[in-house]
């Protein structure tokens, strides 16, 4: 049986098979033709149909909704370079980390950012 890390990486391979096919013959190359809009929209079709799944409490539905989204998601990520290894490694680097604890260090770090720009003169 495969990992699901496996799963994933495997799914993001045969998704970079598609890149510059066929639209007509492949939904990948669809989305990945029209991106990022195309790729986007799912994405939000998605995560709202999970949300309803959610919201219905129907277990089924919601996992086959995550698929769906993740799926999408994974087509993102190939549409920017990006691998689904690079996702479960940030996953992995947050792992023992309080939520809280990472939310605010997120804030703290976006703050430095901002304070480290260059401020614009202003005109007197």
């Amino acid at each position: 049986m495969k990992t699901e890390s496996e799963v994933l990486s495997r799914l993001a391979d045969v998704i970079e098979t598609r890149r510059g096919g066929d639209p007509q013959r492949s939904y990948v190359a669809r989305l990945l033709a029209q991106a990022p809009d195309s790729i986007l929209k799912k994405i939000g079709e998605e995560a709202t149909e999970t949300v309803m799944a959610a919201k219905d409490a129907e277990p089924e539905r919601i996992v086959a909704e995550t698929a769906d989204l993740w799926f999408h998601c994974l087509v993102m990520l190939a549409h920017y370079g990006l691998r689904p290894e690079q996702v479960l490694a940030e996953l992995a680097r947050r792992a023992g980390t309080s939520g809280l604890e990472e939310k605010a260090l997120r804030k703290s770090l976006a703050r430095e950012a901002l304070g480290a720009l260059p401020r614009k003169e202003e005109n007197g």
